[in-house]
């Protein structure tokens, strides 16, 4: 029984007096989606090995045929020819096993002076960094979209709401650029969060250190890491750089949520703002005149998918001592799936945005409902000496007047404006439409066409 357990190669099988059973091998097993650490594990264990080979701890003909076994691991890999083996539960084992095979002794070595504690956590660093700098361009690619969009429609006035109820006239370009701007905190909010990534656990082996002579800031330069975890205890056991990117692309899903709320009651018949292209939406297997917006419904429901992960994470940790424990095995999965949702996400999007028609006379004839231009006649008398809350009252009263004649502000004459205020001249009329209303917002941040256009120069050099 003993020789027939110790063929199975599992790392710690002379401890034990029976093998693992099959059930068990199969719920702590993690190879089935590890597996895609496969290649920044490689990069990770050829750092450490020239590390070992320059500290003398390793000869540099061991070096050589990790080198030379590692290059084949990885073609067997691209080749789809690696076999992964449950029994060797995750990719470090496997690769390990693999090099062995092909250098001997040398690849038993390989793992000197390390832990695949801090192997793993080293390998989700370098995961993460290569999927923040992958998200970092969709992240411009959506920008650029939408700013693209925004200069289109500098000038074309639609409905600004809160509680969506028509508030003020404002453009679509500036509408854009609020979406543009969330999508520059998102990217600014990636970039700090790569800072913290960028640190090597690496050295830090099981949770102590190592007693042999490693020069952990050589791996550190080779790997491109900023700095090391300067606590082995520390270095192997949290995962809050892992939680805080889940965070940050929580962030940015839910502003892409909010987006696709938008573009989805936007396309609604009973809105009929905007169009979009064919190739983003489907059809009803029933209803022959459909046509439903599904990628930004679906993207919505993703949102709930990956603020899900944040939580799972977040709990994942809140119960663990130090250091590392199993329980941690379960950070891959929700972290790839965030990684993976967020990246054809944003790539769809920033496709999507080009397929965007708007309908500038929907949009034109919504703004001049619901009296958009009722605090321009406020700000309009107070500029001529009346205290805002007085002007305000009697707005309010003209706004009234017309929802019983259901008629506009900008309908009543100037004659029949002055029985709210004597104030009210005949320039009243330029302040009641809506391009007076958007030009009058004419600074840093203002709706007004010539600060949206002013924006996208300063957004076009940001992101070039």
């Amino acid at each position: 029984m003993t020789e027939q357990f110790s063929k199975k190669n599992e790392a710690w099988s002379a401890r034990f007096s029976e093998p693992v059973s099959d059930l068990v091998k199969r719920y702590t097993a993690s190879v089935f989606f590890d597996y895609r650490l496969a290649h920044v594990d490689i990069q990770g264990s050829l750092a450490h090995a020239e590390m070992l080979a320059h500290q003398k701890i390793i000869s540099s003909q061991d070096y050589a045929d990790i080198q030379r076994g590692m290059q084949q691991i990885l073609e067997e890999i691209k080749s789809g020819k690696f076999e992964w083996l449950l029994d060797l539960e995750d990719v470090h084992l496997n690769i390990e096993k693999r090099l062995t095979e092909l250098v001997g002794d040398a690849g038993k070595r390989l793992h000197t002076g390390r832990s695949r504690n801090d192997q793993v956590a080293t390998d989700i660093r370098l995961y993460l960094r290569a999927a923040i700098d992958d998200i970092q361009k969709l992240i411009r690619d959506l920008r650029l979209a939408l700013v693209d969009l925004a200069e289109k429609h500098a000038d074309t006035i639609m409905p600004g709401f809160t509680h969506m109820q028509v508030a003020q006239p404002v453009t679509f370009g500036h509408h854009m650029l609020a979406y543009v701007e969330m999508f520059g905190r998102d990217a600014e909010r990636l970039t700090d969060c790569r800072k913290r990534i960028n640190r090597l656990p690496l050295g830090a082996a099981a949770l102590a250190g190592t007693t042999f002579p490693i020069d952990r800031e050589r791996v550190a330069k080779t790997l491109g890491f900023d700095d090391v975890c300067h606590n082995s205890l520390d270095a192997v056991s949290d995962r809050d750089f892992a939680i805080e990117f889940c965070a940050a692309a929580a962030l940015i899903m839910t502003h892409i949520s909010r987006l696709s709320e938008e573009l989805i009651i936007w396309m609604s018949p009973r809105v009929g703002f905007i169009d979009i292209a064919d190739r983003f939406c489907t059809g009803s297997s029933i209803m022959p005149q459909k046509k439903n917006p599904d990628v930004p419904e679906l993207a919505r429901g993703k949102t709930g998918r990956v603020n899900g992960h944040l939580v799972g994470l977040l709990t994942l940790m809140k119960g663990q001592p130090l250091a590392y424990n199993k329980d941690n095995q379960e950070d891959k999965e929700p972290l790839f799936d965030t990684a993976d949702t967020l990246i054809d996400t944003l790539r769809i999007f920033a496709d999507m945005a080009t397929g965007i028609h708007v309908k500038a006379d929907a949009m034109r004839a919504a703004a001049l409902q619901g009296y958009a231009t009722a605090t321009d006649l406020a700000d309009y008398l107070v500029k001529k000496g009346l205290p805002f809350r007085d002007a305000h009252e009697a707005v309010a009263m003209a706004v009234r007047h017309c929802v019983e004649r259901n008629c506009d502000l900008a309908e009543l004459t100037t004659k029949e404006l002055q029985a709210f205020s004597p104030l009210i001249a005949e320039d009243i009329h330029a302040v009641l439409t809506l391009e007076g209303s958007v030009a009058a917002r004419n600074h840093i941040g203002g709706a007004a066409p010539a600060q949206v256009k002013a924006a996208i120069q300063r957004l076009r050099k940001l992101l070039a």
